[in-house]
């Protein structure tokens, strides 16, 4: 992995590696920012790894297909994977902070020893359904970042913007590092630390760094 890192989403080049947080409308939107993102990550020798719900596996090969990636031809290779939800996050029945913890960082640790780096995405409607187990999401994404630099991965969560709360927007906006919306990729103003972050999930009635207590 000594070639530079490149990762590219809505046309603009990512200065560092990234937990980032995706808001579509719809899936046309969503597709037409994913794919390439994919495309250039098969290119490069990367190990891309997809997750969406079980009844959403078919139409997500489809659309991909329909923009220009070899699904065969990449998962072959060991460029691609398809994962559901079912198999992964709420494997089980639930989510569970950290056996989805280990299960990325095995990935990525796997993926590493290879060679390779790993740019993923997850598509979260399970979470916004209320699965057994979401109250950990939180912990979850703040604890990836630690993976982050370590592994110069691209982690990317999906989310239905029509279907998300202002509070669990602002939640999702803490743990990750740059935001996509509307076809535009920025930094996030409102990313919180992961060590503190995980503070204010894990000890809630301790005061923060600044000395307040965290919002409720």
């Amino acid at each position: 992995m000594s070639a530079p890192r490149t990762v590219t989403l809505c046309g603009q080049h990512l200065d560092e590696p990234g937990h980032i947080c995706a808001f579509f409308d719809s899936r046309s939107e969503e597709y037409d920012v994913l794919a390439p993102y994919y495309l250039e990550g098969i290119d490069l020798d990367e190990e891309v790894i997809t997750i969406v719900g079980a009844d959403r596996q078919a139409d997500h090969y489809r659309r991909i297909a329909a923009h220009g990636i070899d699904v065969l031809g990449a998962t072959e290779a060991g460029k691609l994977q398809v994962l559901t939800a079912e198999d992964t996050y709420i494997r089980g029945g639930r989510f569970g902070a950290t056996r989805m913890y280990e299960l990325l960082h095995g990935a990525l640790a796997e993926a590493h020893r290879k060679g390779r780096r790993v740019r993923t995405s997850g598509v979260m409607d399970w979470a916004l359904h209320g699965a057994a187990g979401t109250e950990e999401l939180m912990e979850y994404e703040a604890r990836v970042n630690f993976l982050v630099p370590t592994y110069e991965c691209t982690l990317l969560c999906v989310y239905d913007i029509n279907e998300i709360s202002g509070r669990m927007m602002m939640e999702i906006l803490s743990t990750h590092s740059y935001i996509v919306h509307g076809r535009r990729v920025r930094v996030n103003p409102y990313y919180v630390a992961p060590l503190d972050r995980l503070r204010e999930v894990l000890l809630p009635d301790t005061p923060t760094a600044s000395g307040h207590q965290p919002m409720a």
